[in-house]
């Protein structure tokens, strides 16, 4: 009975030292308020993008769900209003793996919002399922995605500088190497999917760097945000169904809940003083060397470039561009991936959401910052 108790004892203190070093996460204490700011968040209907909205709406910023499902959005932007106080908490239709529903959502939105202050990017997906598409689906919905996404916005955020565009990647960026030669080759099968799920988070750590660099002295900070080891959607959604009952109860255990991982993105969104740290990596709420692989700047600036290609971004689309995006025929030659439009963008209007079919370091880091400890 006595080393039962023992057993017990051990197992529970070494949960404790578990939980409190790896999966507790410190809270963000960033700014108190957002109110007269404006705020989207991609992927927020659930997980660490809908705790991230919730943050942010309860400081009073006015908080776009740039979400795929309109009824899971929908859904979303009434519980954060509930929850939150807010009334400022709206859904518009975005589907990162299609160029076209891109571009309408950054119509739709310049034509309807006078101001940008924050750019969550925190929508993605782990992995392909049953689709099976010319491209690589993966990098699409995680990188180029966001990219032209970036882009296509950067007027405002200029013009509301000082902002912020916040990444969330993953420490799966470790793993990751980039083969320019097959960047966009369609992925199949597991193996392939998890080599690409980590580059593409390779690819997040690397916009990040290079964006800071090409957005210098406009006002505009960038950051790649790690949320930590998240008990989300994304976790379980490709895991067999026989298994997600095991997997649940270790996940509730050993992983953050969505709120947890929600700190880190807002404190890169939020936090004062971290402006020179802009192109780095964050994970625990302070900033983190990332290695070799990501942060290569030669390496950053010849994805940026491979990515203004497979995003189909025009010579007056750059970062440097001052103009307001025209949206690009997505039958035009000049599309990488010329498409029809997907069920995901032919979403009906509500009142609350605008008509998309009306609207259409390098900071050069010569010598990186020094390490935060706190």
């Amino acid at each position: 009975m006595e080393a039962l108790l023992l057993s017990v004892g051990l197992l529970l203190g070494a949960y404790v030292l578990v939980y409190y070093n790896l999966v507790k996460a410190p809270p963000c204490r960033g700014i108190a308020s957002l109110r007269g700011r404006t705020a989207v968040v991609t992927g927020a209907n659930s997980g660490i993008g809908k705790m991230t909205a919730l943050e942010l709406a309860r400081r009073g910023a006015r908080v776009v769900l740039a979400c795929r499902s309109r009824e899971r959005g929908e859904a979303a932007a009434f519980d954060l209003r509930q929850e939150s106080g807010n009334n400022e908490v709206i859904f518009m239709a975005l589907d990162l793996a299609s160029l076209a529903s891109v571009r309408a959502f950054a119509t739709a939105f310049l034509s309807s919002e006078p101001r940008l202050d924050i750019l969550i990017h925190n929508a993605g997906i782990s992995s392909c399922g049953r689709t099976r598409e010319s491209f690589n689906l993966l990098l699409r919905v995680n990188h180029i995605g966001p990219f032209l996404l970036t882009h296509l916005l950067l007027p405002r955020l200029k013009t509301c500088a000082p902002s912020r565009v916040v990444v969330v990647s993953s420490a799966a960026h470790r793993r990751g190497r980039l083969d320019f030669t097959r960047l966009d080759c369609p992925v199949v099968g597991w193996r392939q999917e998890l080599r690409a799920y980590a580059d593409s988070k390779l690819a997040n750590v690397l916009f990040a760097r290079e964006l800071a660099t090409q957005l210098e002295g406009t006002g505009i900070t960038c950051y790649a945000a790690h949320p930590g080891p998240v008990n989300s959607e994304l976790f379980l959604r490709h895991v067999p169904g026989w298994l997600r009952p095991l997997l649940r109860p270790v996940a509730w255990l050993v992983l953050r809940a969505p709120r947890g991982g929600a700190q880190t993105p807002l404190y890169c969104a939020l936090q004062e003083g971290i402006e020179p740290l802009s192109g780095r990596y964050f994970a625990n709420c302070h900033v983190e060397e990332v290695p070799p692989a990501a942060r290569d700047d030669r390496a950053a600036h010849r994805l940026w470039e491979a990515s203004k290609r497979l995003a189909g971004l025009g010579p007056g689309e750059g970062a440097e561009s001052d103009e307001d995006p025209q949206p690009e025929d997505p039958y035009s030659p000049s599309s990488p991936h010329p498409e029809e439009p997907t069920a995901s963008e032919l979403y009906p209007s509500p009142q609350s959401s605008p008509d998309l079919s009306k609207v259409m370091r390098r900071i050069l880091v010569k010598a990186e910052p020094e390490l935060q400890t706190s």
